[in-house]
């Protein structure tokens, strides 16, 4: 008990910073990549060029296939030669939402076109129009599928954004490589079990939301 205490007196501090810093780069990243997401699939799912299609999902596809720390100094490289900030909070963004597009994309492409075509016919039947039909019949049956891969997304983002304070970004990073440059196990701990407990309440509030907004049919049939 006494070492707990001497831990959060210690490190308790730097834990709440860091969790704090660790949030905004994972929110925000989530609700870029989320909107991104989502946008292009519902276009693609609309898209009368099969090629195209193939394309963008073969662009997501590769960029998820690049090592996650390969991929933020891709990003930092870039950002150099364009005369950017190559540290901070806005490279470490670009690096994270481009690791979160795949599955997102992926789902909400996936679960609108798995949509029974009989319903669809039935709302055009209706008189609905193209946009009430997305909306109304759409999304809503296919909103598991692309919850599932916000949740993917998410718990990614968490686990990338600790490498981003190699780059100045801040988060629960910090204290991990505080802990591996000094060979404190203390630090290790701050750093990596709050990134973990993150990564399950975040899936777990995700998971109620699924249910929330998920149609009661489609709810109680799962």
């Amino acid at each position: 008990m006494n070492l707990v205490i001497s831990f959060f007196q210690k490190l308790g501090p730097e834990i709440l910073s860091g969790t704090y810093e660790h949030i905004f780069l994972v929110f925000f990243a989530m609700v870029i990549a989320t909107v991104l997401a989502l946008s292009v699939g519902i276009y693609l799912t609309r898209c009368r060029w099969p090629k195209l299609v193939s394309v963008i999902m073969g662009i997501a596809s590769s960029i998820q296939t690049i090592p996650s720390l390969a991929l933020i100094a891709f990003i930092v490289v870039i950002f150099a030669s364009l005369g950017l900030p190559t540290i901070g909070t806005v490279p470490a963004l670009v690096a994270l939402v481009l690791y979160a597009l795949l599955p997102i994309l992926r789902n909400t492409y996936t679960g609108i076109r798995q949509v029974d075509a009989s319903i669809i016919e039935v709302a055009t039947g209706m008189g609905m129009k193209p946009y009430q039909i997305l909306l109304s019949v759409e999304l809503p049956l296919s909103l598991p599928v692309i919850m599932a891969g916000i949740r993917i997304s998410t718990v990614w983002t968490i686990g990338v954004a600790t490498l981003c304070a190699l780059i100045g970004a801040g988060g629960l990073g910090d204290l991990i490589i505080k802990g591996l440059r000094s060979i404190q196990p203390d630090y290790l701990l701050a750093g990596t079990l709050p990134a973990a407990a993150l990564a399950l309440v975040l899936d777990w509030i995700l998971g109620l939301i699924e249910k929330w907004l998920t149609p009661e049919g489609l709810r109680v049939g799962t």
